[in-house]
């Protein structure tokens, strides 16, 4: 075993890790290995198993903040929730904080997070110095950008647990200032919203001032805006308060200026799942007076997705109203800026989602590689999420994919990736082109040589 960092809870922390190593090699041989999390942002199925997953609750916490290295030291199954909650005090954040709460850093690391400041600080896994890694041949390994285990270190990004699972994780820290100025910019069209986020990525200010957040919705194939982001350490109005029954993505066509505190800035998406609460009534007034205010967030419409999927409630109520069956879109998929117009030409045409949501986002050091989610490190990318079901012809199955395989088909034909924490339907020879196959095997064969945990491609496309 690789001697484990020093933390300030050394002698907590190595003994939750000999417990873990314990449990894990009590599993029987060749049982599918998973962990027990009381959350979950998937939305893909996995295999039903009877094997008791492995118990990390004991790898939720924030061990240490230091506010002069502007370093945080945490462990793997914290919640950015939380792990905010830490930071914030010290006027210092993690340098990329995806936008919803139950989020935890080390399923954002190996599964890819994004949000506004990407754009300049990349993915959360570009600002971890270090971490540790139980992998699949029992033991924990401490893997830095220098050490022997270098090469786990750059491949354990977009691995979705089929190398291992983070146990502690050391991070970069920025500066905060108390409050979030925005400015929604009308950007109209597609062309329109893609020059706008390459002159703002490239410049870092627009029209004369300096820009540290962009990201962007698209209403219509006409109507677009770029909120861009600007630090204030003072603020003279009132900043605006979208955790109750006032909603931040009506806000952004309402109105071209506003002021949150850096907090709610961070977790303005969360309360109404960007837009999705609505599915749930959540935006009707009258439901959103009786609502719980501590209620509107997206663990809990987490939980009524889970609900309705175990029910199939939604199914054998659109059979029941004999409307056509929907199939679930649910995806956040990266192309590069100048085939933004393209892609959402094609998105407008062929699947007619609405809002969609888009993050431009850059590689933070070119000269790094991350070979299981490569992009070309001088090109600016934008993210677009779109989460929602399409309308499909009678007698097609749902679960065929019809939709998102079209999807997928255009997005490697841009040049862009997609994203694996949702449905996903490319055969093994494609999954090993688009996401770094050889460099996985040897990684495998190194790390989980009697292949314990499921390999990549059964991880993610295959439900394993």
């Amino acid at each position: 075993m690789t001697a484990l960092a020093p933390t300030s809870t050394h002698l907590d922390y190595a003994a939750a890790v000999d417990d873990l190593r314990t449990a894990y090699a009590a599993l029987p041989a060749g049982a599918p290995v998973r962990l027990a999390k009381r959350t979950s942002n998937l939305f893909r199925g996995r295999t039903p198993t009877t094997t008791p997953g492995l118990d990390v609750s004991a790898f939720s916490g924030v061990l240490d903040v230091d506010p002069v290295a502007r370093t945080a030291e945490v462990l793997g199954m914290t919640t950015y929730e939380d792990l905010v909650a830490a930071t914030l005090p010290h006027g210092l954040v993690p340098l990329c904080v995806p936008q919803l709460r139950t989020i935890t850093l080390g399923g954002a690391v190996t599964g890819l997070g994004i949000e506004s400041p990407s754009w300049r600080n990349g993915c959360p896994h570009e600002s971890v110095l270090d971490l540790d890694v139980l992998t699949g041949d029992g033991r924990v390994v401490t893997a830095s950008p220098g050490n022997e285990h270098a090469d786990l270190f750059r491949g354990f990004p977009n691995s979705y647990g089929s190398l291992g699972y983070a146990l502690r994780l050391r991070i970069e820290l920025e500066p905060v200032t108390p409050y979030v100025r925005l400015r929604h910019v009308p950007c109209g069209d597609a062309a329109g919203l893609a020059a706008t986020i390459e002159e703002v990525t490239t410049s870092g200010s627009h029209d004369g001032e300096r820009v540290d957040y962009v990201d962007g919705t698209v209403f219509s194939r006409d109507e677009s805006y770029l909120t861009l982001g600007t630090y204030a350490a003072t603020t003279d109005q009132q900043p605006s308060d979208y955790t109750g029954s006032q909603i931040y993505y009506r806000s952004i066509r309402e109105r071209r200026t506003d002021v949150l505190t850096t907090h709610d800035y961070l977790w303005r998406w969360d309360t109404d799942w960007f837009w999705c609460s609505r599915a749930f009534g959540a935006q009707k007034p009258l439901v959103r007076a009786l609502w719980p205010r501590d209620r509107l967030r997206s663990d809990v419409y987490w939980k009524l997705v889970a609900l309705d999927r175990r029910t199939s409630f939604s199914a054998r109520l659109t059979a029941a109203r004999r409307l056509p069956p929907r199939e679930q879109v649910v995806q956040d998929v990266e192309v590069p800026v100048a085939a933004l117009p393209e892609f959402l030409d094609f998105f407008h045409r062929e699947v007619g989602i609405g809002p969609v949501w888009v993050c431009p986002l850059r590689q933070r050091d070119p000269g790094a590689r991350w070979p299981l989610y490569e992009l070309d490190p001088e090109t600016t990318y934008v993210n677009v999420g779109f989460w929602s079901t399409v309308a499909i012809p009678r007698g097609i199955d749902p679960g065929a994919g019809r939709v998102n395989r079209r999807i997928e088909a255009v997005v490697t034909d841009l040049g862009g990736r997609k994203s694996l924490y949702s449905t996903a339907f490319y055969d093994r020879d494609e999954f090993a082109r688009l996401y770094g196959g050889p460099t996985f095997e040897r990684l495998r064969a190194t790390y989980d040589p009697g292949a314990r945990l499921a390999d990549m491609w059964t991880k993610t496309v295959g439900r394993g």
